[in-house]
């Protein structure tokens, strides 16, 4: 069922209107009441032209600033500073998002405003979020997801926080997730995206009680799919979802209501057919009758030994091994392989960078990896590379890589033996 824009997604004065002394932003020990909130907006003064958010910028000033845009019909440049905004040229009114440009390379997305705030009212019905809600938001506001989860407290009469002691529902990506459940008293709602979610920190949440709604989606497509945190999904309300090819591992297209326009200044860059269907590369697995696990990005694989690989599956079963905080696979250039994998962690005792040895880790991915996916290296960073989202930034590990930026784990890190030429039974085709 298509689910359409209607004039509340865009009227500002509809969202911020009777809530009076209710509180609807509280970041640094600062509160906002609505009634405030609504003020600030009327009185926002803003420059000509297309208008940025930028890093650093005070959280109350950066959502004051996009919702008078909204409120305007002004063009805003989410994740974007002033020679940014200033090399968009004339920009038409609308939400500009840049790419997370965790592959190296970040783009401009421009899409309606409609666009965007068109999925409130579905994913207010998925997360349960209402005025009684304190929604805390882990990240800063001049990334796309964090502004987002912003603006839709707001539209569901809820207070946006950064305080996630004190909220009922948190917005996070799974590496943030598992911190704070390390850290925190967590909330009894947890809305996880920008990564697949992972089996340890889904049991860990699970164990204590802990709802979990789970989205996959992309800059280009809003959201596309959602789940309950056991790493299947299905479509989320409004979309609907093709799994396109023949081998196990099939190409996601969408067409929702929720579509960006394109790219800024490379017209038909984006992926589209001639149905409406579009889509970033994606992969996933079809597991039940519409039910499918994304298990990476096209552009994440790598092909080791005539064998092609995703990496991100791999990453998952890694960061779920002991003494593991975080970690990221990726394809090195290799003389007889083609491409080697290598894996860089990131530990969960950093102040002990022995605690976790090479042949620990390669023992313990035997069993559950096939022999093409096995990493035939590993690494240690105190703290791997990340865009503003805080998704890992695959084009920065590469370039480490290469300067020889990371710590070689242990000496017994090399396989016995390489994975055999033939290995293609997990291949991607």
């Amino acid at each position: 069922m298509a689910v359409a824009a209607t004039d509340r997604h865009c009227r500002v004065s509809d969202w911020l209107g009777g809530r009076g002394a209710s509180p609807a932003l509280r970041f640094g020990g600062r509160t906002v009441s609505y009634r405030e909130l609504g003020r600030a907006v009327d009185e926002a003064r803003l420059p000509d032209g297309a208008i940025g958010c930028a890093a650093g910028a005070d959280p109350v000033e950066t959502a004051v600033t996009v919702l008078a845009a909204l409120d305007r019909g002004r063009a805003v440049l989410i994740g974007g500073g002033r020679a940014d905004v200033a090399a968009l040229g004339d920009a038409q009114a609308g939400i500009l998002v840049r790419t997370s440009g965790s592959s190296g390379t970040a783009r401009t997305i421009t899409r309606t405003s409609a666009s965007w705030l068109a999925s409130a009212a579905p994913l207010a019905e998925l997360t349960g979020t209402g005025p009684a809600d304190r929604v805390a938001v882990t990240g800063p506001l001049h990334v796309s997801m964090h502004l987002y989860a912003t603006l839709h407290a707001l539209w569901s009469g809820a207070c946006a926080t950064d305080d996630v002691a004190d909220a009922s529902v948190v917005h996070a990506t799974p590496t943030r997730l598992q911190r704070l459940l390390g850290e925190h008293d967590v909330p009894d709602t947890i809305v996880v995206a920008g990564a697949p979610l992972g089996e340890h920190a889904a049991s860990r949440a699970a164990s204590r009680g802990i709802r979990v709604v789970e989205y996959y989606g992309a800059a280009e497509l809003s959201f596309v799919a959602a789940g309950a945190g056991d790493g299947t999904l299905s479509p989320f309300p409004g979309v609907e979802v093709e799994l396109r090819g023949d081998g196990r591992s099939r190409t996601v297209w969408a067409r929702s209501p929720y579509l960006a326009d394109g790219y800024l200044g490379t017209p038909g860059a984006l992926r589209r057919d001639d149905r409406g269907f579009a889509s970033v590369g994606d992969l996933a697995e079809p597991v039940a009758p519409g039910r499918f696990r994304v298990v990476g990005r096209g552009d994440a694989a790598i092909t080791t030994a005539g064998a092609t690989v995703l990496a991100e599956p791999i990453e998952a079963v890694v960061r779920d091994l002991p003494g593991v905080l975080e970690a990221v696979v990726v394809g090195v250039p290799d003389a007889v392989l083609g491409e080697r994998v290598v894996a860089v962690v990131e530990l969960a005792d950093r102040g002990d960078p022995t605690a976790v040895a090479a042949d620990v880790l390669e023992q313990a991915v035997r069993a559950r990896l096939a022999p093409e996916e096995h990493p035939r290296r590993w690494y240690r960073a105190d703290r791997l590379p990340r865009t503003d989202g805080g998704k890992i930034a695959r084009g920065e590990v590469h370039r480490l890589l290469a300067a020889d930026g990371f710590t070689r784990l242990g000496s017994a890190d090399e396989p016995r033996s390489e994975p055999p030429a033939a290995a293609t039974s997990r291949a991607v085709r």
